[in-house]
């Protein structure tokens, strides 16, 4: 007997067990925009969107960002053109604000896998921007796909 709920967790019983069999990628971290949220945003952005690349190079620093470097550089002239490198700082809970960006400009920020990209997020909005979004980073595949070449 199958017994199906919410996010695409199929449950099954038998003999005395159940079990969870999991139909999607595990789940996002909380505050990461779903796809279609980032497609739907980038979409109406157009050439205003701002990303905010908020990882840390130093790996004494921040170890876990290595693996997701490997996979997408940070941002530079040659590559993701409308991206902004402000690492985001633990220890401060700070970071430093994008310059030349109107307070509404659509921003979409990001690190590895969420976590950070969610502080920041709220950084940006306490300091006035009010049209941010999480995208989460390379390790969420499905949005990083909307956004990843921004």
């Amino acid at each position: 007997m199958y017994s199906f709920f919410s996010r695409g967790v199929i449950t099954r019983t038998a003999t005395n067990r159940s079990f969870h069999q999991t139909a999607m990628s595990p789940q996002r971290k909380a505050g990461v925009a779903s796809p279609e949220e980032l497609k739907a945003f980038v979409s109406a952005a157009g050439s205003r969107l701002v990303v905010v690349d908020v990882r840390n190079p130093d790996a004494s620093v921040e170890p876990g960002d290595q693996k997701s470097l490997a996979v997408a550089d940070l941002p530079s002239s040659d590559n993701r053109p409308q991206a902004r490198h402000l690492i985001y700082d633990r220890n401060t809970e700070s970071m430093p604000l994008p310059e030349n960006v109107e307070k509404d400009a659509p921003i979409i920020t990001h690190c590895g896998g969420g976590g950070r990209g969610q502080k920041a997020k709220d950084y940006l909005m306490a300091h006035g921007f009010t049209n941010v979004l999480n995208g989460g980073g390379p390790k969420e595949v499905e949005c990083w796909n909307e956004f990843g070449d921004k």
